[in-house]
């Protein structure tokens, strides 16, 4: 079927729905890599004028990436709830962004309303949506949950809190726990990337993480950012594993790339579940995402890379996930160039992961080759605290020795908790007090004076 709209006297023509959304997206380079970006500004405002006029009802109908040939399309239409999407299927996509900024979408008609949406849904009514209603949007909707803690309530915002180090150091690894623990992060997870995938090697450092959270009875969980099947054979081996990572994308090709399918998430799913290591809740997974992931394996299909972000969120929300992360600006400047670029797609990517239920969180970040510097950062971390984020990074000096990129630091959490009057999750706050890490002054948290000496030198001897 083809797409049409006319602006000031120039008809302008798209093919598909695809090339509709393509073109409608705001301007970034993966895009332009890919060659389905819009070739002129009023090219674009013309396929976003199109784009509001398309009826929700069509992506039901029009597949972007066809059914027979992906199992993730598959998994979208399959799974899709007719009953949920009832309310708003008589809908335009410009009905929609108009309907979500008025009073009748708040947070219990959202939650119902999550698993009748598809990802190119939300994804479509971004494109046409500004910062202020990405944010206006996003921040009444909370999508809770539960493993040793509560991630994701009202006025509450939680960190990972990321010890990397470049050999895999225990000594290393150890004093960024520390020093994480003292400036109150680490409530989503302590969750570290390892410099090698050795199963023996994770092994160790599961068996270093769940001795510093079971001795200090810390609130948390435990993840060693590795492979999949690598965690899987963990867990055969008897490590004491908390949650599950694994990266994915929004096409089966691209998923592929990664060395997973729906079937091997399910496998990862339930030995995790087997487990049985939660005390709150059963929510388990930990994914990570990130615009451009599908292009550069190129395995986008033609599809821009905004929507098929939006689609790995379809994959997250199949496993119940404690924590889904898109690392926004780490795949580079070929994908997203610059500090505007960056600050757009992760509005978009924690609107569109909120629309459709997912516990979204965000890598603030970019590499030292793209247009960008920390002030941007600080923009996108402030906007997005705003918007109502369930996590952010937290991370030694906002500079990763191992991964070798820029994002977020302890104190920059901090920060917004500060400004915007948020707190760590509840569970994690009880504990934080209980070792005058962080004391309540009001309204506002504060760090301690006085944590004790036998905590900090407990602490200090791990290493």
């Amino acid at each position: 079927m083809t797409y049409s709209h006319s602006v000031g006297g120039t008809t302008w023509r798209f093919d598909d729905l695809r090339e509709v959304m393509a073109k409608a997206s705001p301007a970034r380079s993966g895009d332009l890599l890919a060659g389905v970006a819009a070739g002129s500004d009023a090219e674009r405002v013309a396929a976003q004028m199109c784009l509001a006029d398309v009826p929700l009802r069509r992506f039901l109908e029009e597949a972007l990436i066809p059914y027979e040939s992906d199992e993730v399309t598959r998994l979208i239409i399959d799974s899709h709830d007719a009953a949920a999407f009832a309310p708003i299927s008589h809908l335009t996509v410009g009905d929609f962004r108009n309907w979500l900024l008025g009073e009748e979408a708040d947070e219990s008609s959202l939650k119902a309303l999550a698993p009748g949406l598809t990802p190119e849904m939300v994804a479509a009514v971004s494109k046409i949506m500004r910062v202020q209603d990405l944010i206006l949007v996003a921040q009444k909707v909370r999508v809770v949950t539960r493993f040793r803690n509560s991630i994701g309530l009202a006025g509450r915002m939680s960190t990972r809190l990321q010890p990397n180090h470049p050999t895999d150091d225990g000594a290393g690894i150890a004093a960024s726990i520390l020093d994480g623990l003292l400036y109150g992060n680490g409530d989503a997870v302590i969750g570290i990337n390892p410099a090698t995938d050795s199963t023996a090697g994770i092994c160790e450092l599961l068996k270093m993480l769940d001795a510093v959270i079971s001795r200090y009875e810390i609130p948390t969980q435990g993840c060693i950012l590795t492979h999949v099947t690598t965690s899987i054979e963990a867990i055969n081996r008897g490590a004491p594993l908390d949650l599950v990572f694994q990266s994915i994308a929004g096409t089966e090709a691209a998923n592929a790339s990664f060395g997973i399918n729906l079937s091997t998430l399910q496998e990862g799913y339930e030995a995790g579940l087997s487990q049985k290591r939660g005390t709150l809740g059963d929510n388990l997974m930990y994914f990570e995402t990130g615009q451009g992931s599908a292009l550069s394996a190129n395995a986008h299909h033609g599809v821009d890379q905004q929507t098929c972000e939006a689609r790995a969120y379809a994959v997250a929300r199949r496993y119940k996930p404690l924590l889904v992360n898109t690392v926004v600006g780490f795949i580079g400047p070929e994908y997203l160039y610059n500090g505007k670029q960056i600050i757009r797609a992760g509005l978009e990517d924690h609107f569109c992961g909120k629309l459709l239920g997912v516990p979204m969180g965000c890598d603030i970040c970019y590499t030292n080759h793209a247009e960008a510097d920390q002030d941007d950062m600080d923009m996108l971390l402030t906007l997005l605290g705003t918007a109502g984020i369930n996590f952010i990074m937290g991370i030694p000096g906002s500079d990763d020795v191992m991964l070798n990129y820029q994002t977020t630091s302890f104190h920059d959490a901090l920060y917004v908790r500060q400004v915007l009057g948020l707190r760590p999750a509840p569970e994690f706050e009880e504990w934080l007090a209980k070792m005058q890490i962080l004391r309540q002054d009001g309204n506002r948290l504060q760090l301690g004076r006085d944590l004790p000496e036998a905590f900090r030198r407990a602490l200090e001897q791990q290493a």
